[in-house]
C-alpha cells in the first residue's frame, strides 16, 4: 500500500509512470521525498524513459503481500488485556483509511512546493559549480599563457645570443684576415725594401747620354716596372667595382676587398676567375702576389658562385 501511495502521489504530481516506477523501486520505497530526489538527480539519464522492467520478486505492490503471506499468523496471549490490542487495531485502521480528495490535493501541493525548493537549490548549486569551473579554466588559461610567453622569451634570448656570437666570430675572422694581410705587407716590404730603394734612386737620376758613345750603340730600353695594379671586379648581379692594389699584394687582399665592399650575401663562398684567357684561381693562388699571377698593371676578374 505504501508503494502504491508513493507511486500514486508521483502520478498526481504529473510524473510519467515509467519514471515514477523507477524512482520508487530505486529508492526502496523510502518515501516520496527520496523518490523526488532520485527523479531530479536522474532526469537527464539516457535510459530514464526506457520501459521499466522490475526485477523478479521486486514488483511494486507485491513484495509486501508476498512477505505477509509467508509469515505465519501470530496468536495473541489470551491472558493479556484487550485494551491495548484494541488501540493498535484502531490506529492501524486509521492509517489504512484512504485519503480524501482534499487531503490528496494538499499533499500534492506540499510536495510540489518541496520539489520547487529542491530544484531551486540544485540550480543554485549548479550555477556555483559552473562559476568555480569557469574560474579554474581562466586560471589554467592564464598559467598556460604565462608558460608560453616564458618559452617564447627564452627562445628569443637564445636566438639573439646566437646571432651575437656569430657576428663576433665573423668580425674576429675578418680581423684575422686583415692582420694577415698587414703582416704579409710588412714582410714583403722588409724583403724587397732594399732593391726597391736602389731602383727608385736609380730611376730618379736622369739618363744622360754619353757624348763619347753614339746613341745607336746604347743598351735597349728596359721594360717598365709597375708597382700597382688596377683591378676591375664584375659581381654576381652584373655590377662592377674597381680598386687599386700593390703589385706585391696577394690575391687574398682582392678577395677580402670584395667581401667587404660588394653586395655578396654574408657567408656565401665564391671563386674568382679571369675571362680572357679563362682561368679559375684556387686557394693556392690566393697567397700569390698579383704580379706573379699576371694581374699587373690592370686586370678584370669575375665573381662566380662556388
Amino acid at each position: 500500500m505504501a508503494d502504491l501511495t508513493t507511486l500514486d502521489t508521483l502520478l498526481e504530481m504529473g510524473f510519467d509512470r515509467n519514471r515514477a516506477e523507477r524512482a520508487v523501486a530505486s529508492t526502496g520505497n523510502q518515501g516520496i521525498e527520496q523518490a523526488m530526489d532520485w527523479l531530479m538527480a536522474h532526469e537527464n539519464d539516457p535510459d530514464i524513459d526506457e520501459p521499466y522492467v522490475p526485477p523478479v520478486g521486486n514488483v511494486l505492490g507485491e513484495a509486501a503481500d508476498t512477505q505477509s503471506g509467508t509469515e505465519p499468523p501470530t496468536r495473541e496471549d489470551p491472558a493479556e488485556g484487550t485494551a491495548e490490542g484494541d488501540g493498535s487495531f484502531a490506529e492501524d485502521e486509521e492509517n489504512k483509511r484512504p485519503m480524501s480528495e482534499e487531503e490528496k490535493q494538499e499533499q500534492v501541493k506540499r510536495l510540489e512546493e518541496l520539489m520547487r525548493v529542491k530544484q531551486a537549490e540544485r540550480r543554485e548549486r549548479e550555477r556555483a559549480e559552473e562559476v568555480e569551473r569557469e574560474k579554474q579554466r581562466r586560471r589554467q588559461g592564464q598559467e598556460l599563457q604565462q608558460i608560453r610567453q616564458k618559452i617564447q622569451d627564452d627562445e628569443m634570448k637564445k636566438l639573439a645570443e646566437q646571432r651575437r656570437r656569430e657576428k663576433m666570430e665573423d668580425k674576429m675572422a675578418r680581423q684575422r684576415v686583415k692582420d694577415k694581410i698587414a703582416r704579409d705587407r710588412e714582410e714583403r716590404a722588409q724583403k724587397f725594401g732594399g732593391g726597391a730603394a736602389s731602383t727608385t734612386s736609380a730611376s730618379s737620376q736622369p739618363n744622360l747620354p754619353s757624348p763619347s758613345s753614339p746613341t745607336s750603340q746604347g743598351p735597349p730600353p728596359s721594360k717598365k716596372e709597375y708597382d700597382e695594379s688596377r683591378i676591375q671586379v664584375r659581381l654576381l648581379d652584373g655590377s662592377t667595382i674597381t680598386a687599386a692594389f700593390k703589385a706585391q699584394e696577394p690575391l687574398a687582399a682582392v678577395r677580402v676587398y670584395i667581401q667587404m665592399n660588394s653586395n655578396t650575401p654574408e657567408g656565401q663562398d665564391f671563386t674568382l676567375l679571369s675571362p680572357y684567357p679563362r682561368h679559375i684561381y684556387t686557394e693556392q693562388d690566393m697567397e700569390k702576389p698579383l704580379k706573379e699571377l699576371g694581374l699587373v698593371p690592370s686586370a678584370v676578374l669575375v665573381v662566380s658562385k662556388k
